[in-house]
């Protein structure tokens, strides 16, 4: 379809060409009519009427022949004319090729001069003028029909050329989301449709890609959190056996079973660092949760039994138990690892302002505390108080937990009360 168009248009415009041609040919093969008859009369008539016609004296008379003349007498005055701009004596008549009679009366005197004026130089400029329109307009078409040849090529070819490299370079700098714009109609529009399903391929193969990075990273941080807290167990355990060995045997075994697990935790924890960055992607799975799982999760947290009793008041939460038990897990192992004194826990139903009600659980030690000025702190990134110098850890843990109980609508805060740091979690009711 576009290449018959594009054939017509050339037909016609060669077709044009061609009439303009001969038209301009034909302005060119036109003789200059020279009306001898016309003048032979006109003189006659002159001459019989010249008493009258000499006594006028440069009189511009109604021209009613086909063509304009001056009469002058012998002397060169002009007698009468015709119209302005044309020659008035035999010398510029000359120059301009006029047409000269001599005026004779019926006696055969020569009175005078009737000069006819050429029109040869006036119509050959209107046939330029002519010539000069023709072939003006003929190249004004030219370049209309060149402007709008070159629109469309421009809106047809060019510009969605140009969107396409421009959507190329989005696509390499990974801006998958963003569709291209569709148009059938120019000459790209097949090819453009399958770019767009390749944007597509790629747009899920990158979500696919993301979604697995994702898991693999949650897997290593579940399962670095899940390493440590058995390991911390072994040590804590491995210390206590070391006092009631009998033999040096014995002792040098559990010191050997100590050294492996601190070799682990070591390894967990560079492990857990590769992985840090992306922590804050953890899923929340929220659901049901009872106080009597939770009073569960303290338990297995106490391993070392610092807490001696553990009530939790009736009630039905909304938490990830999964992540809720670490929260718990995280919070006794900085207890035993900063404070490592008894512990208590306590609990009540508490209404917030905006109408919410919480369970809040309170999980305290008598170690100290930590200074005012680091009550919040605490809970930033890589932070930790100034009673851990010469202790292990990532200033993760209260970090972790602080995203973890936000994520299931909770909260978690601390406060120096009792003689000791005191956690309070703050759990949203169902």
């Amino acid at each position: 379809m576009k290449t018959r168009s594009f054939l017509i248009y050339a037909i016609c415009f060669l077709l044009l060409i061609v009439l303009a041609a001969v038209y301009i040919g034909n302005l060119g093969s036109r003789e200059i009519e020279s009306y001898p008859t016309q003048i032979n009369r006109l003189t006659i008539a002159l001459g019989k009427d010249w008493e009258n016609v000499s006594k006028d004296k440069k009189v511009k008379i109604e021209n009613t022949q086909p063509f304009d003349y001056v009469l002058i007498d012998n002397d060169g005055n002009v007698l009468q004319y015709t119209r302005e701009g044309i020659s008035t004596s035999v010398s510029s008549a000359t120059t301009h090729y006029d047409v000269i009679r001599d005026v004779v009366t019926e006696d055969g005197t020569i009175v005078g001069k009737i000069i006819v004026h050429n029109t040869y130089q006036e119509q050959q400029v209107r046939r330029n003028r002519i010539m000069a329109g023709i072939v003006g307009g003929v190249l004004l078409l030219m370049l209309g029909v060149t402007a709008l040849y070159f629109l469309y090529l421009k809106k047809r070819v060019v510009d969605p050329f140009d969107e396409m490299k421009g959507f190329a370079s989005k696509v390499a700098a990974g801006n998958l989301d963003v569709p291209m714009k569709m148009d059938k109609g120019n000459v790209f529009g097949a090819f453009t449709e399958a770019f767009d399903i390749m944007r597509d391929e790629l747009r899920a193969s990158k979500m696919r890609e993301a979604e697995a990075v994702k898991a693999r990273k949650e897997l290593v941080a579940q399962l670095s959190h899940d390493i440590k807290t058995p390991v911390t167990s072994i040590k804590a355990m491995t210390d206590v056996m070391e006092l009631t060995a009998k033999t040096e045997e014995e002792k040098t075994t559990l010191q050997s079973i100590n050294a492996k697990a601190d070799q682990i935790d070591s390894l967990v924890s560079n492990l857990f660092h590769a992985t840090l960055e992306e922590l804050e992607h953890l899923e929340v799975n929220e659901e049901e949760t009872t106080s009597q799982e939770i009073a569960g999760f303290i338990s297995d947290a106490d391993y070392l039994k610092k807490v001696k009793e553990v009530h939790i008041a009736d009630a039905v939460v909304r938490a990830d138990r999964l992540r809720l038990n670490q929260v718990i897990g995280n919070i006794f192992a900085n207890s035993y690892k900063y404070a490592n004194t008894e512990m208590t826990v306590e609990s009540r139903i508490e209404k917030s302002v905006d109408g919410k009600n919480f369970l809040v659980i309170e999980i305290g030690d008598q170690g100290g505390g930590v200074p005012e000025n680091e009550i919040e702190t605490i809970f930033g990134k890589f932070r930790r108080g100034a009673n851990s110098d010469g202790k292990d850890g990532a200033g993760l843990g209260l970090y972790i937990s602080r995203y973890l109980m936000e994520k299931m609508g909770g909260e978690i805060t601390a406060a120096n009360k009792n003689g000791g740091l005191t956690v309070v979690l703050r759990l949203l009711l169902l």
